[in-house]
């Protein structure tokens, strides 16, 4: 089977990450969590003093964009990449509501997209890899052989954020976290450099009313298609 590109885009909290970790084991391709790098950033501006009162110091975050170092290291033991900031593991701490509440704001920066987008396409250049995130089917990878939109709807979406963040033992309003959700679609879809869109040739996956067995089965029938 020839090795392809895969971009997986789409909303917040709709499992985009999750299938794409558990898909990239299956097939034996690389994963690059696009997510997770714009959550790095955000962190960093956030430990930094870069951010305060919800407001972003630009200059400041430009400046300190050639210290930002995000890698990824294989975890033998949840057999999935964990992230890690300046070689910090920050897995955990990326995933938080603070950092949440802020990164989409960062990430609609175009210094910031800029230089993420090319970490992202030097990563990928031998293909063979999946990578997930807002932009990628129209911006990162725009010729990728396999592209596929995520979405569900926002209560859902938010119940689902919900569930794992009580699983971590860490105290959530459900209402708050559907306006996160909510807030977020909009500055995606509304930013002026790459905003969320679902590409011309991207497969759409509603997976609202889906079970993980039947959305893997869905995704291996669409990637044997495309490396046919």
């Amino acid at each position: 089977m020839k090795k392809i590109t895969i971009a997986i885009d789409g909303h917040s909290s709709c499992g985009k990450s999750t299938m794409a970790k558990d898909l990239a084991r299956r097939i034996g391709y690389v994963y690059v969590d696009t997510g997770a790098m714009y959550r790095s950033v955000t962190l960093y501006a956030l430990r930094h003093g870069i951010i305060a009162d919800g407001k972003i110091d630009e200059a400041r975050l430009r400046a300190e964009m050639p210290n930002i170092d995000i890698s990824f290291k294989f975890n033998p033991v949840t057999q999935r990449p964990d992230t890690y900031l300046n070689g910090e593991l920050v897995e955990s701490e990326i995933r938080n509501m603070q950092v949440s509440s802020m990164v989409s704001p960062i990430a609609a920066l175009g210094f910031v997209r800029q230089a993420m987008v090319a970490r992202q396409q030097a990563m990928g250049k031998e293909g063979g890899i999946i990578m997930d995130g807002r932009d990628i089917g129209t911006t990162v990878f725009p010729d990728a052989e396999l592209k596929i939109f995520v979405t569900a709807s926002p209560q859902v979406r938010a119940q689902r954020r919900y569930d794992e963040l009580k699983a971590k033992g860490e105290n959530c309003d459900l209402a708050e976290i559907l306006r996160n959700v909510e807030e977020r679609d909009y500055i995606d879809s509304h930013r002026e450099v790459s905003p969320l869109r679902r590409a011309d040739d991207a497969l759409l996956l509603d997976n609202s009313h889906m079970t993980i067995g039947e959305q893997n089965q869905w995704l291996m029938q669409r990637v044997e298609e495309a490396c046919k």
